[in-house]
């Protein structure tokens, strides 16, 4: 039997932890050959991807889709995929789809033992810390984020020292380190109504230094900010966007708030991803959006804002399309990669989020 062994607390003391695999056992990998039957059950979901996948590309994906849905009942384990997924894991496997806000509250409800997050890391530690005695798996431990790699919680208490008394907001694309370290979570759709929730006229959003500047319009007290960015959304420019516009005056341009902020100045919506698809679903048929995120987005939303044409400039998170199909399948064979918080650390953390998910009119 293997297990991790770690240091207590106690000098000398060693604590035996063992694996996911050892909990919950192996499964023997399936066979993967494009049957009859995999083609017959899968049938319903190639036409919610149809427009995205190929039909010749499709016989190497329905198999990893028929035993995921398969396997994921057998392990009693429940898919959380953010908006950012591709449309074969996103539509076909996925079992509650989302911003980090709404994975993070079905991360709270869901009654299965195992949680596979189809995100990057800092979702899956919020997953964990909202559900500390649940199994949460990565599929693959290297999706990162380059936001959530800009601070660290040493970085948040030299700003608390710095700034005495200053509450601090903390985005919730940040490590369980980070989130210890800090007063309040919060993530891009309520950002604005959390630091509007403090007495103070001076409060720390971290560490996204474009959603804090896009807030500080939004409200009268004083942002201070900390020099983080997401190296998908700090990319675009106004001008390639005022280049879009020209090229066609009837475009609508939607962005997110992390942003710089000309690019948000010159879009006709700004808002979380939740929000891009309520924006989306309300534009009439025939209607042209320029959906200004990460690329998989578009083809993800298109089901649900029917009619509407997605312009969509391709920037892709390196870090999101860690996560496939077949990396799932081990995830639910393998029972890895599980997701870890040390306890003492999870709790303050977990203060943190909790304040968020369960403040008023979220």
């Amino acid at each position: 039997m293997s297990a991790n062994l770690e240091h207590g607390h106690n000098e000398g003391s060693v604590i035996q932890r063992l694996t996911a695999a050892d909990r919950f056992g192996v499964l023997p990998k399936p066979d993967l050959t494009y049957t009859p039957e995999i083609e017959r059950v899968t049938a319903p979901l190639y036409e919610k991807v149809k427009h995205h996948i190929p039909a010749i590309e499709w016989p190497v994906h329905a198999p990893y889709v028929y035993w995921i849905n398969k396997l994921k009942k057998k392990r009693d384990a429940v898919i959380l995929a953010h908006n950012y997924q591709t449309p074969e894991i996103y539509h076909c496997v996925s079992d509650f789809r989302g911003d980090s806000l709404q994975l993070a509250r079905e991360a709270e409800k869901v009654e299965q033992e195992i949680i596979i997050q189809c995100g990057v890391h800092f979702m899956a530690e919020t997953s964990k810390l909202l559900n500390e005695k649940k199994t949460v798996l990565i599929p693959d431990m290297r999706a990162g984020c380059s936001l959530a790699e800009s601070i660290t919680g040493a970085d948040v208490r030299l700003l608390r020292e710095r700034y005495p008394g200053v509450p601090i907001v903390t985005y919730v694309n940040t490590s369980a380190d980070v989130k210890a370290e800090s007063d309040i979570c919060c993530t891009s759709s309520n950002a604005v109504r959390i630091v509007e929730s403090f007495e103070s006229d001076t409060v720390l959003l971290i560490p996204d230094e474009f959603l804090a500047q896009n807030v500080a319009k939004q409200t009268s007290k004083k942002i201070l900010t900390w020099k983080g960015h997401c190296e998908v959304h700090e990319r675009f420019t106004a001008e390639e966007l005022l280049a879009y516009r020209e090229a066609d005056p009837e475009i609508q341009i939607i962005a997110h708030p992390e942003c710089p902020p000309s690019v948000v100045e010159v879009a006709d919506y700004t808002g979380s991803t939740a929000g891009m698809i309520e924006y989306a679903r309300g534009r009439k048929p025939g209607a042209k959006v320029l959906l200004v995120t990460e690329c998989s987005m578009a083809s993800n939303i298109e089901k649900e804002a029917k009619g509407v044409e997605f312009i969509k400039p391709c920037n892709l998170c390196p870090h999101m399309k860690r996560i496939t199909l077949p990396k799932i399948l081990d995830s639910l064979l393998y029972m890895r990669e599980e997701v870890h918080v040390d306890p003492t650390m999870a709790a303050r953390a977990r203060q943190a989020v909790e304040r968020m998910v369960n403040l008023k009119a979220n």
